[in-house]
């Protein structure tokens, strides 16, 4: 399903994109085209075959219809994105491996422009390892935390009054392996989250079979080992992402290897992890080769969803809200092969799926009651979709 360049050229429409209505004074006039449920929604790729870098589009909150896309930034392999609290920045990695002509990546910041979702560039700077694949940016807006998975270590490159990015002011090499011996052989850090309280910092070691819990130092930038340092999950399992309840009290853990959810509950005041359960993302009967990849939490709290590529299904799950463990819903097909990732987004209402291979975004409603999907026959093309980000309503 791939575009030659050029038609991909052709299809680029030049278009103004607003955020609600909300987010600006009443006064104000909106964007040509603009309409008042729209959200701007950023799309980070490959930029293998005919991508160019972030792309961006237009979410209507009332049909679930997406608009036509737009290259919003060209860069390499910006595989995941993260957007800065205030909403005027957005940072992404670079995942490569030779950023500057050193073995590091890269973590690039943007100006960002809430009212058209116009993007900027301020600079770079190095992740401090190989193969950037995931960030995000402390609840303060002072620092982003970036995660190598190639060489398994995080970084904290601090952000400026003016949104560029400093040199990092903290660094931590991960050590150790499991018992893949294809996949483990040695440290992987897939992801860095910070808690809801912006307290700790939580990165899903797929090397090492370990959740790692720092200290988040804001004010000076720094992660400190915390105690206890870790959570284990099963040996072979290989945990990628991770999400916490909106009530605090839980935390969960998709594992890429072995096709599980980790529940765990926590301990918000120590950072600690206590195991519930492992439960699998997968239908009963189905033996073909799977990897799992994102993970999300309803903002209800009430359903946790898990993207599986081999199947190429989102898995639905009901969340018990006073154990915090997991009721299997359902699965539902992506309508596409490879869900990389996909999100949710802030009102509930919709799930945006992106389909790595198939290079396709596709738009399913949430049943408020039961978690279910359900496609609304909306989707857009967009090429190696690998990350998905939205401006959430002012």
């Amino acid at each position: 399903m791939s575009r030659p360049r050029s038609m991909q050229a052709v299809a680029v429409v030049a278009f103004l994109f607003c955020g609600p209505a909300a987010a600006r004074p009443a006064s104000e006039p909106r964007p040509p085209g603009a309409r008042s449920q729209d959200l701007i929604v950023f799309v980070g790729t490959y930029t293998r075959g005919d991508s160019l870098g972030i792309y961006r589009c237009r979410l209507d909150l009332g049909t679930g219809r997406l608009a036509s896309l737009e290259l919003a930034a060209e860069t390499v392999n910006p595989s995941f994105l993260a957007l800065h609290p205030s909403g005027r920045f957005l940072y992404a990695v670079g995942e490569i491996a030779n950023f500057g002509g050193g073995k590091t990546g890269a973590v690039s910041a943007f100006q960002l422009d809430p009212k058209t979702g116009e993007l900027a560039a301020l600079n770079q700077q190095p992740s401090r390892g190989t193969g950037p694949c995931h960030l995000t940016v402390d609840r303060t807006g002072r620092s982003v935390l970036v995660a190598n998975y190639g060489s398994g270590s995080v970084a904290c490159p601090p952000i400026g009054d003016d949104g560029r990015l400093g040199e990092a002011t903290s660094f931590v090499q991960h050590e150790g392996s499991s018992v893949n011996p294809r996949r483990q052989k040695g440290p992987h850090a897939h992801v860095v989250e910070v808690d809801p309280a912006n307290r700790f910092a939580f990165v899903a070691d797929l090397g090492l079979d370990k959740v790692l819990i720092y200290r988040l130092d804001v004010d000076r930038g720094q992660l400190v080992p915390s105690d206890p340092p870790w959570a284990a999950v099963a040996p072979g399992a290989g945990p990628r992402h991770l999400a916490f309840h909106p009530s605090s009290r839980f935390l969960y853990v998709i594992n890429e290897l072995d096709s599980t959810v980790t529940a765990f509950a926590y301990d918000a005041r120590r950072g600690a992890m206590e195991l519930l359960e492992a439960v699998s993302t997968l239908p009963d009967g189905f033996a073909a080769k799977n990897t799992t990849a994102e993970i999300a939490v309803h903002p209800s709290g009430r359903f946790l969803y898990g993207s599986n590529r081999g199947h190429d299904s989102l898995a639905i799950f009901a969340i018990d809200p006073d154990t915090g463990k997991l009721r299997c819903v359902g699965h539902e097909s992506t309508r596409g092969e490879t869900p990389r990732n996909f999100a949710i987004d802030p009102t509930g209402r919709y799930l945006l799926a992106a389909n790595q291979d198939t290079d396709n975004v596709v738009v399913f409603r949430i049943d408020a009651d039961t978690g279910k999907l359900h496609a609304t026959g909306q989707s857009l093309e967009v090429p190696m979709p690998v990350c998905i980000v939205m401006m959430p309503p002012g």
